[in-house]
């Protein structure tokens, strides 16, 4: 059985939202942050928070507080840092001892790459943009780089915010953690319906990696 609940985060921004599904028994928890407009409720991580509770993960859909405000875009990178930092707190506060993994889609995953923590048992980066469309450079791989935890990259076959050739170039530059692609045919930016699965798929097998390297972590500390 999951649970639905909202809690509130203070921040010296105003208050921010943890939309929040809470399984039975709690393995581990994710949050995840919306792209550059904030939405948390898009296709991608609503099936997320359906699904992943079934498997014991408690997921956490964070608006930050400017989305809670009514605004529609926030502030420049890094604006966000802190005030998505506080919402993992209150989660990590919430559910100690269990592995914990951030990420979110587009500009979520980009805060989630450059507020990593090396407690953090993993980033799910959906649809990391790696450069605007149609500006191949500057790119954000300076972002992605220096995460010394794994960072599962799911992105679509045509999002013009980075190809499968440039991502899979990006991931074989020297890298601080693991890194794993996935790209799902059919999928610009966003995820439609159809590619559900594959996105499921994939972040469920990480997050199975994920619990997995926990528990071999606390049978042999000193791995």
């Amino acid at each position: 059985m999951t649970t639905s609940a909202t809690l509130e985060v203070d921040t010296d921004q105003g208050p921010g939202r943890l939309h929040l599904a809470i399984p039975d028994a709690v393995r581990g928890a994710i949050v995840l942050g919306g792209g550059a407009s904030g939405q948390v409720a898009t296709v991608d991580l609503t099936a997320l928070a359906d699904h992943l509770p079934d498997q014991g993960w408690v997921v956490a859909r964070y608006e930050l507080p400017w989305r809670v405000a009514g605004r529609s875009v926030g502030p420049r990178p890094p604006g966000s840092d802190p005030l998505w930092q506080a919402g993992v707190e209150v989660v990590r506060e919430r559910w100690p001892g269990v592995p914990m993994v951030t990420g979110g889609r587009s500009a979520g995953a980009r805060i989630a790459c450059r507020t990593w923590a090396p407690w953090g048992a993993g980033i799910v980066a959906l649809s990391f943009p790696l450069h605007a469309p149609g500006r191949p450079t500057p790119t954000r791989l300076a972002e992605l780089q220096p995460v010394g935890v794994p960072v599962l990259l799911v992105s679509g076959d045509r999002d013009p915010y980075g190809s499968p050739d440039e991502l899979t170039n990006a991931v074989s530059a020297p890298q601080a953690g693991q890194r794993q692609l996935v790209i799902i045919p059919g999928a610009t930016h966003s995820f439609p319906v159809r590619t559900v699965p594959a996105v499921l798929a994939a972040v469920a097998g990480f997050l199975t990696l994920a619990l997995q390297s926990n528990a071999d972590e606390l049978a042999d500390p000193s791995r």
